[in-house]
C-alpha cells in the first residue's frame, strides 16, 4: 500500500491544536512537507519545530479565518514560491453551541464565513495547480452532524451540512482530474473544543463536568474520547496514493456512536 507523500505540498489549517495539529504531524510523518494555517504566529513556530523533519520543507502561514479574502492572498503568495499544494486539509474551529432557534443571524454568518467560505477560497486558489500535477487531495474536518444532528449544536449542525454538500459537489466536479474530495467527521474527539463543550453542558445542567464526560462515553460504542491521532490517521489515508478511488464520502471516526450508516 502506497501511503509516501514524499515531495507532497500539504496545507493544513487550524494547525496549531487538535485535529489539526495531529494531521500536520501525521502527514509530515509519511514525508509530506507541510505548511500550517492559523492565527497565533507563536504557537505555528511552536508546532513547525514539532513537525518530523527528514530534510523536509515546513513552514506556516499567519492568517485569520475571518477574513477569507486575505487568507486566500497569503495562500497565494505562498503558492507561487513553492508550485503546487497537493493536499488541503480544511478544519476550522467549531461555532458555539447552543439551539438553533435562539442563534443569532450573524452567528451563522459568521461560521459560514469561517468554514465555507474560506475552504471555497482555498480550493479555488489551490485547484488549479493540482490539475497541472494530475493529483490533489482535500479534505474537510466537520462533524458526525451530517448524519445525525447533535443537541445544543444549532449553528453547527447547519454549517457542517452545508460544508458537506459543497465537498459532495466539488468531488463530483474535480475527479476527472485526479483530484478526490472528502469528509472526515470526528466524533467525541479529546481537545479543547469537547472541553469547552463539557464546561457549557456541566453550567447548563447544574451537572459536574466529570458527570457530563461520563455520560457521553457511554454514549459510545467505545466508551472512550477519540484521540486526535486517531482521527489524523483518517486523513493521512484519504492524502495517500492508496485512497486515490475514495472521492466524495462522509468518513465518520466516531467510535461508533453515529446510528446511521
Amino acid at each position: 500500500m502506497n501511503l509516501d507523500l514524499t515531495k507532497k505540498n500539504a496545507l493544513v489549517c487550524g494547525s496549531t491544536q487538535g485535529i489539526g495539529k495531529a494531521s500536520a504531524i501525521a502527514l509530515a510523518e509519511l514525508g509530506a512537507n507541510v505548511t500550517l494555517v492559523a492565527r497565533n504566529e507563536e504557537k505555528l513556530k511552536e508546532v513547525v519545530a514539532e513537525l518530523p523533519n527528514k530534510y523536509q520543507n515546513h513552514g506556516y502561514i499567519v492568517a485569520d479565518f475571518r477574513n477569507p479574502k486575505q487568507l486566500g492572498e497569503k495562500v497565494a503568495e505562498r503558492l507561487t514560491t513553492l508550485g503546487t499544494y497537493h493536499i488541503l486539509v480544511n478544519n476550522t474551529g467549531g461555532p458555539s453551541a447552543g439551539p438553533v432557534f435562539s442563534a443569532d443571524v450573524e452567528a451563522f454568518e459568521n461560521a459560514f464565513t469561517q468554514h465555507l467560505k474560506c475552504n471555497h477560497t482555498l480550493a479555488q486558489t489551490l485547484v488549479p495547480a493540482m490539475k497541472e500535477a494530475d493529483f490533489g487531495r482535500i479534505i474537510n474536518i466537520i462533524s458526525t452532524s451530517v448524519k445525525q444532528p447533535l443537541d445544543g449544536l444549532g449553528v453547527s449542525n447547519t454549517i457542517r451540512g452545508a460544508v458537506a454538500n459543497w465537498s459532495k459537489t466539488l468531488a463530483n466536479e474535480l475527479a476527472e482530474f485526479g483530484i478526490t474530495v472528502n469528509n472526515v467527521l470526528p466524533g467525541a474527539t479529546a481537545t479543547e473544543r469537547l472541553s469547552e463543550i463539557i464546561k457549557d453542558k456541566a453550567a447548563k445542567s447544574g451537572k459536574s463536568a466529570e458527570d457530563i464526560s461520563r455520560a457521553m462515553k457511554n454514549s459510545i460504542p467505545a466508551k472512550r474520547f477519540a484521540q486526535p491521532g486517531e482521527i489524523a490517521n483518517a486523513v493521512a489515508f484519504l492524502a495517500s496514493e492508496a485512497a486515490a478511488y475514495i472521492n466524495g464520502i462522509n468518513v465518520p471516526v466516531d467510535g461508533g456512536r453515529t446510528k446511521s450508516l
